[in-house]
């Protein structure tokens, strides 16, 4: 059963690797990777930066992430993560990112991310699983509450981007509402 812990039909979360940073760095000269993952404005990286950035999070005790590899061909095409584990509350942030923009909109992220909770929830025994996402994404929104998330709060006007304001919503799940979702 624990062997494929992190195996979906179309999708496994594997470790990240070394060999992988060219890949993620690649995403980053696309503009819209940035723009629907992060706060900060969209940049080219330097090779360095996502490297280090990377190694922290491999090294954290609080940050777990997860390359998004696409079956059978085991294809990097996106990053899933959970953040800053609050383990006495068992609480976490959960990050996604498809960096391959041929796979967005796939179904590759709603799969991982079934993965994330099943493992976050079973695995480590959170309780809590939260993110934020930004209002100009409905796709994403769609997905975060068919999986169950619940609004918990709007940032009204958080984000400036493109010369507009947006809002960043804020969304949660609980073990025992995905518990009682999945069959558990």
């Amino acid at each position: 059963m624990t062997a494929k812990l992190m195996w979906g039909e179309r999708v496994r979360l594997a470790a990240h690797e070394k060999e992988d940073n060219p890949i993620i760095r690649r995403w980053y000269d696309d503009p819209e990777f940035p723009h629907l993952l992060e706060y900060f404005p969209a940049r080219p990286q330097r090779l360095e930066a996502v490297e280090t950035a990377l190694d922290r999070m491999d090294h954290s005790e609080k940050d777990f992430l997860f390359g998004i590899r696409r079956l059978p061909t085991d294809e990097l095409i996106g990053l899933i993560s959970l953040e800053q584990i609050d383990w006495p509350n068992g609480t976490a942030w959960m990050g996604i990112g498809i960096g391959e923009p041929q796979h967005r909109g796939q179904g590759y992220g709603t799969e991982a991310i079934r993965l994330l909770l099943k493992y976050a929830f079973h695995e480590i025994n959170l309780h809590r699983v939260q993110l934020t996402v930004f209002s100009y994404n409905p796709a994403a929104v769609a997905i975060y509450e068919k999986l169950g998330f619940v609004k918990e709060g709007v940032m009204r006007e958080r984000l400036h981007r493109d010369g507009q304001r947006h809002d960043v919503l804020l969304y949660s799940l609980l073990r025992p509402e995905w518990e009682t979702r999945n069959g558990f």
